[in-house]
């Protein structure tokens, strides 16, 4: 299989904060990849170091085949990358922003217009060529951003937080795009995301928690190691009533917050006997399928709402320029 990515034991610290610690993995051509974490799990520094902004401390990546640390000009040349931050200028039309673009890749006459054409057509946009940015929709925005990366035909795009401020209508229409595009273009696409619903449209997935990658695989095979249904019920005093759970009925549970969890084959069938022995302590129950949140749970001990902190200090302007 050809990769347009390969990171090998990527570590990087701001001081004595332990950014990234020994993550590796790869992204095939024409994949779908999504580093889904919440804020604080090292996404933005990841993504700033694949894109050529900051170097690593430790390890390497290729792009494209092409060496991160030895060869930055031409991974650069691999690349389209769209930031979280817009870069449009909201007072240039849509052609004049890709225009822009074209020429800081060196694009220019009948190649250029030719590629702005295509552009346009890509990503439905052909009839607002000559609308000011400023007066597009936030959906649209980002097709002239995404348009803008795809410019000089790279081999791999890179999208942080694509559908920040999108609602969601145009998110469900950003992320069909991305799938057309990969199957049409066969390019490859690693994107950062906290949302847990957009991970489900990714081809595989790595999840990144404090800097390390807890979990690497495709949406269902990560879900898959958790058999059965999750049972979770909500109690005054969960501790007393995981032990008593474990104690009676002999079934291993989990106290997250105010919350007892079990994980079990058919968990449904197993609620009369829970109510029956239980009922007054328990405030509420449900069971689902596993989702994404479940495997989070289970990789790091820690619920993903909890995760909610504030990303990594931005790089110095000196790691920047590095």
């Amino acid at each position: 299989m050809a990769f347009a990515v390969e990171v090998e034991n990527i570590g990087h610290c701001y001081g004595e904060l332990r950014a990234l610690a020994g993550v590796s993995f790869t992204v095939g051509d024409g994949e779908i990849f999504g580093l889904l974490g919440p804020n604080g799990g090292g996404k933005s520094t990841l993504f700033r170091i694949l894109s050529t902004l900051m170097r690593p401390q430790e390890g390497t990546a290729r792009v494209g085949g092409y060496d991160l640390l030895r060869e930055p000009d031409l991974v650069r040349r691999c690349l389209g990358v769209v930031f979280q931050a817009s870069s449009l200028d909201l007072k240039l039309t849509a052609e004049e922003n890709l225009r822009h673009q074209g020429h800081l890749y060196g694009l220019r006459g009948r190649d250029l217009q030719q590629r702005v054409e295509l552009m346009l057509g890509r990503v439905g946009l052909a009839d607002r060529r000559d609308t000011a940015c400023e007066k597009l929709s936030g959906g649209q925005k980002r097709r002239i951003e995404i348009a803008k990366g795809l410019l000089h035909n790279p081999q791999l795009l890179l999208l942080d937080e694509p559908t920040t401020g999108l609602d969601p209508l145009a998110r469900r229409e950003m992320w069909s795009y991305l799938t057309l595009l990969r199957e049409r273009d066969g390019i490859a696409v690693l994107t950062t995301t906290h949302l847990l619903e957009e991970a489900e449209d990714c081809d595989r997935l790595g999840i990144l928690h404090k800097g390390h990658l807890a979990a690497l695989g495709t949406p269902a095979e990560l879900k898959q190691e958790i058999e059965g249904e999750v049972l979770v019920m909500e109690a005054d005093a969960p501790e007393r009533l995981r032990q008593g759970i474990q104690e009676r009925l002999h079934q291993p549970a989990q106290v997250i917050g105010r919350q007892v969890r079990i994980e079990r084959a058919q968990a449904h069938e197993f609620v009369p006997a829970l109510m029956d022995a239980f009922g007054p302590q328990i405030r509420s129950v449900t069971v689902a399928r596993p989702t994404l949140e479940d495997v989070f749970l289970r990789r790091t001990g820690q619920r993903w709402s909890i995760e909610a902190m504030g990303e990594a200090p931005a790089a110095t302007a000196a790691e920047a320029r590095a």
